[in-house]
């Protein structure tokens, strides 16, 4: 089985000469001719270099690996039944699916409410988060669910205001927590902030508790994307010597005399910025989670990414030690930033693998009697089947789903449908459902009923948020209803089958022709 396809991807504006004709140990062409021009990743790298480590275009896109792994959600499937109820009375007029209870609480205390167990995990200071991030705000508060403001929005802000090291104004991260806080319901899901190295040096979090009212701060080990630092792209001088003053690592050197006659000649047109590694070490981190509730943070949480099991096994027992308030496991693969391609691919422990010692690990802290925080999964969710599938797998440590790419793509959509609509350029594909926006959104009728004169308020693309979970809603309810689970704390692993004997080994999940082997026996036996 081939898992991954080199020198040739649309994340790198790439391809093979011979389309159909590739080598699969390398990816080469299976003849490479003198006189190519340079299309796939070796001969593009030929004259641009470090550039095509990247996805592109920068600032418009997503980016998720295209590694195909031996196990994934899909080698598993859910498990229905016919009879009996948990959760509600075994009615048939009480249990139906409209009365699955999808609400769900996260912390120590569970006083943070959800409306649908969906957190965005982590969308900070790249170009196309914080072109969309209305939609993201306002979607995500009028669903209930948990937003979080990734790392370095304040610093990469140039607006934002720094003095003796510590940042005093910003005026980005501070329209963020505002605009999400706006449209906040009931008190139902939260806005987060987060800090890594960069955001910790210059008081961030500090600054969102004391200033901005944050509900929630957010310590950070390394990437969803990448086990680096973030990294963006700048277009100006100014911008790039402004984020080398503030910390950061600035490629080229944008106050080297050689590099500022290049950039104004035109040599290269743009800057990189990247991020540090943090340095985890137990001591500093009990002590950071003592301090940030000392300045009177209500709750913590800890994202890590797709480390190595040792380093997962790390995050749980200090966050078990420290009694934090949830931790979001970070599958490897996708992003928003310009995530080094190969890396998106190549590194890390895959989702199903790492979601399965995270069961593990935690069994073992809830032995030992520990304290063991709330868990949000993260990785390449996107429908309601594999939300389900993630809920079982490290069930009943689960108490929410994180997506990011997902939510992104409907708020992109939902704004470029409000685009047409206001251009009276609707497609044909859009125009046989009406050309208004409550013909073609099917909450947005519900959303004017309920905020009046305030719904116009409402952009397009924080209605492609909403409508989108409110698929992923009933779909979940669906799925929930057929395996008669009535509430999410009752989803339990056999509530899935493993399709493959390697998925079966990989996660300890019962096998196909295993499950209800015994159950089964008995009742033909009887």
């Amino acid at each position: 089985m081939t898992l991954t396809r080199y020198n040739a991807s649309a994340a790198t504006l790439t391809k093979n000469r011979t389309s159909g004709d590739w080598c699969s140990l390398s990816g080469m062409c299976v003849t490479c001719v003198d006189g190519c021009i340079g299309m796939c990743e070796i001969g593009k790298s030929a004259y641009r270099g470090h550039e095509v480590i990247y996805p592109q275009p920068f600032g418009i896109i997503t980016t998720g690996s295209q590694k195909s792994y031996p196990v994934d959600l899909s080698h598993f499937n859910i498990m229905g039944t016919a009879v009996g109820a948990v959760g509600i009375e075994a009615d048939s007029d009480k249990a139906i699916f409209p009365n699955v209870d999808l609400e769900t609480t996260l912390g120590r205390h569970d006083d943070i409410k959800l409306r649908l167990p969906l957190v965005i995990p982590g969308l900070g200071s790249t170009n196309v988060a914080k072109e969309n991030w209305d939609s993201l705000a306002v979607g995500s508060a009028l669903a209930g669910t948990v937003l979080t403001i990734g790392e370095n929005v304040t610093a990469m802000d140039a607006d934002s205001k720094v003095e003796d090291g510590r940042v005093i104004s910003a005026p980005d991260l501070e329209r963020r927590v505002r605009l999400f806080k706006d449209w906040q319901r009931d008190g139902y899901g939260a806005i987060v902030v987060q800090a890594n190295v960069e955001d910790s040096r210059l008081g961030v979090l500090e600054f969102a508790i004391e200033k901005l009212g944050a509900d929630v701060v957010e310590l950070k080990w390394g990437q969803g994307a990448k086990d680096i630092g973030g990294e963006v792209k700048l277009k100006t001088l100014e911008r790039a010597q402004l984020l080398k003053k503030r910390g950061y690592i600035v490629l080229p050197d944008p106050t080297d005399p050689g590099t500022i006659e290049d950039f104004n000649n035109g040599v290269f047109n743009e800057f990189e910025r990247h991020s540090r590694v943090g340095m985890v070490e137990q001591e500093s981190f009990l002590e950071t989670v003592k301090h940030l509730r000392e300045v009177g943070a209500k709750h913590v949480s800890l994202k890590t990414g797709a480390y190595r099991p040792v380093d997962l096994a790390r995050a749980i027992k200090f966050a078990s030690l420290a009694e934090i308030d949830y931790l979001t496991v970070d599958g490897a693969g996708g992003g928003t930033g310009m995530s080094p391609w190969r890396m998106m691919n190549e590194w890390g422990v895959p989702g199903v693998e790492l979601w399965t010692l995270t069961r593990e690990y935690c069994r073992t802290i809830e032995a030992q009697g520990g304290y063991v925080p709330d868990i949000i999964l993260a990785g390449g969710y996107i429908l309601e089947d594999q939300l389900f599938k993630g809920f079982a797998l490290s069930a009943p440590y689960v108490k929410a789903i994180g997506m990011a790419r997902a939510p992104l793509a409907a708020g992109m959509v939902g704004k470029t449908i409000g685009e047409a609509i206001d251009s009276d350029e609707l497609p044909i594909y859009l125009r046989r459902f009406g050309s208004t926006r409550e013909a073609i959104f099917v909450t947005a009728e519900g959303l004017r009923r309920e905020f009046g004169d305030a719904y116009d308020q409402i952009p397009t693309s924080a209605i492609g948020v909403y409508t989108y979970y409110e698929r992923l809603a009933q779909g979940l309810r669906q799925l929930m209803a057929g395996t008669r689970k009535f509430a999410l704390r009752h989803i339990t692993r056999d509530d899935i089958a493993a399709l493959t004997v390697e998925a079966a080994n990989t996660s300890g999940i019962t096998h196909i022709m295993d499950i209800d082997k015994e159950e089964a026996a008995k009742l033909l036996a009887g």
